[in-house]
């Protein structure tokens, strides 16, 4: 056997162990969501079933769409990033749009398209993710007007998310900038100066907004307003507390009674925890250890720098959000609208993260030297190579 045969051989393995990973973290999403869903489901929609028969749904979308993009040439997106992203960028730019937009808890961050109300900050996080692979591995190829240019659409969806306000993708996505620059060929002069000023600017958005500094004090005491701001955090220990070790047993849960907003959504994690328990818990996170521990050897495994940077970049904004949604719900951070991926109720959400997977699929059909590697032309595609530090 060859070392390639043995190299493929690896990632088949590797790839194999990605995916069942996936499998049980949504397996354990539809059971969650039903679990914490099924009383308010009844009392305000008429049946049991409602949200647990439209995740199984929105799940079956995001799996036929996963199919259809592991199915594509990364060269193709790669290619038509700056296209893709300016598409979900003007859908996006809708949700500002009176009549277009729905307002719900403060903000405009969705669409109804009647069947659901579509958030496209989800999708933009991977668009985003194509169209700055594509600038940061050819900025040195760009003239400075390209690089002005490119990057505005680079920065336009944050302003979009502060306009919403949408605060979480906003971290998300600027965290997804940083890490594609931080792993590309983009001179460490200008990452170093550009992550100082995108912290500066972060921080001034962050005590612009008085609800945010509201957030802050609540975090840092929410037992100063424990019927207002305070209420959702303490409900959230509370369930905890009730789980203690083993839980109170799947479907047991009292504070999903009408007690603990977004129950079956953004604080999906403390039903898991007042159900089953530390063991429930820890078992979400080794699952999400998993997904990011097999994610990122398939993408060092990999010989296309352009495939290693999105099934990296992938891993780490699924990864980043699951942890920054558990670390809400058990009050080591500021409370903040995301979902818990894969497990959290949410079509919008469950789909993106899909279809994101399926990009990590397409990358593992690249055969470096073939017509999947962008190669070096006028027009900036650039050539693959190691990066420089």
């Amino acid at each position: 056997m060859t070392k390639k045969q043995i190299n493929d051989t690896g990632l088949e393995k590797l790839s194999n162990y990605f995916l069942i990973t996936v499998f049980f973290l949504c397996l354990f999403g539809v059971i969650m969501v039903f679990s914490a869903s099924y009383m308010y489901a009844k009392e305000n929609m008429g049946s049991s079933y409602f949200f647990l028969i439209k995740q199984l749904i929105y799940m079956t979308l995001g799996v036929g769409i996963a199919y259809a993009f592991s199915k594509l040439k990364i060269l193709f997106l790669y290619r038509n990033a700056y296209k893709l992203n300016a598409l979900v960028c003007f859908v996006l730019t809708m949700t500002l749009v009176p009549g277009i937009g729905v307002m719900m808890k403060g903000s405009r961050r969705w669409l109804n398209l009647g069947f659901m109300n579509l958030q496209p900050g989800e999708f933009i996080k991977f668009s985003l993710m194509l169209a700055a692979i594509r600038y940061f591995e050819n900025f040195q190829n760009y003239t400075p007007k390209q690089r002005l240019i490119y990057i505005l659409g680079l920065v336009y969806p944050l302003a979009i998310f502060v306009v919403q306000p949408d605060f979480g993708t906003f971290f998300i996505s600027a965290m997804i900038l940083g890490f594609i620059a931080f792993l590309s060929t983009f001179p460490r002069k200008y990452f170093y100066s550009a992550m100082f000023s995108g912290f500066i600017v972060a921080v001034g958005i962050l005590f612009a907004a008085p609800y945010r500094v509201k957030r802050i004090l609540t975090f840092l005491d929410p037992w100063r307003d424990p019927r207002g701001s305070g209420f959702q955090i303490i409900q959230s220990f509370l369930a905890f507390a009730n789980g203690a070790v083993f839980g109170s047993g799947l479907g047991n849960s009292n504070e999903k009674l009408f007690y603990l907003p977004e129950a079956y959504n953004d604080f999906i994690f403390s039903v898991v925890g007042e159900e089953l328990g530390l063991v429930g818990v820890i078992a979400v996170v080794l699952m999400f250890i998993s997904f990011i521990y097999f994610g990122l050897r398939i993408s060092m495994s990999l010989r296309s720098r352009v495939g290693s940077i999105m099934v990296a970049t992938v891993v780490f904004s699924i990864g980043l959000q699951a942890f920054l949604n558990m670390g809400v719900v058990l009050g080591i951070l500021p409370t903040k609208g995301l979902n818990l991926p894969f497990i959290s109720y949410g079509g919008s959400s469950i789909v993106a993260n899909l279809a994101a997977l399926g990009v990590i699929f397409a990358c593992l059909k690249i055969v470096p030297g073939k017509s999947e590697e962008p190669k070096k032309s006028s027009r900036g595609m650039g050539q693959l190579k190691p990066a420089t530090r």
